[in-house]
């Protein structure tokens, strides 16, 4: 498969964009209540960007290792952080093999966008430490008050857009998406809601579990 434009996503800087600012607070931590040892904060990024994420996370002391289907985003990436280690590819490869497993993966504002999400899944599993590791997933969040509020205000379509290529094909709710982390081999599923008070949350983020 060419996943080279699947990204739908067009980079001219490598700055942090606008959802940044209600993810990262809550990411930063999540990842410090892991309390990992300095040697052990490895990372690997799945959907890297532009590479702003993973600069601010070595700033933070993470050794982070990411890829991303956007060749913009990997350019950017190179042109503004020349020491990150930020690749093309994609959920559809086999990074495992290719990359190693690490304690943590993180895929901010992902698994909305992906044709294939088990494979998803299955990849981000793949790339934790078989001794046991963490994965923070974030998507937009959808629940019963927050979809009644946008069908109130006349939102629904530009939420639910068919008019962006390569957009949001898949809507998760906790339910849904913790089905599909349960059905590949995670446990302790839990969510944050950032942005907005949780009814009607920006996104959330599942904080998941792979045992040992």
């Amino acid at each position: 498969m060419d996943t080279a434009d699947l990204s739908g996503y067009r980079y001219d800087q490598a700055s942090l964009n606008h959802s940044h600012g209600y993810l990262l607070p809550t990411v930063f931590r999540l990842l410090d209540e892991l309390n990992l040892p300095a040697d052990q904060r490895r990372l690997f990024e799945l959907g890297c960007g532009n590479g702003s994420v993973a600069h601010a996370l070595t700033q933070r002391g993470w050794d982070v290792t990411g890829v991303d289907p956007s060749v913009e985003g990997i350019a950017q990436a190179h042109r503004a952080y020349p020491d990150l280690k930020l690749y093309p590819g994609s959920a559809y490869d086999d990074l495992a093999t290719q990359y190693g497993q690490f304690p943590v993966v993180l895929s901010l504002e992902v698994v909305e966008h992906v044709y294939f999400p088990r494979q998803y899944a299955k990849t981000v599993f793949n790339l934790i430490h078989s001794g046991g590791g963490t994965a923070l997933l974030s998507t937009p969040y959808h629940g019963y008050w927050k979809n009644l509020a946008m069908a109130l205000t006349g939102k629904m379509d530009r939420h639910f857009t068919a008019l962006w290529d390569h957009g949001h094909i898949k809507f998760w709710s906790m339910p849904t998406l913790t089905a599909l982390l349960e059905e590949t081999g995670f446990g302790v599923i839990r969510f944050e809601r950032v942005g907005r008070i949780p009814p009607l949350a920006k996104a959330m983020i599942a904080v998941a579990q792979k045992s040992g």
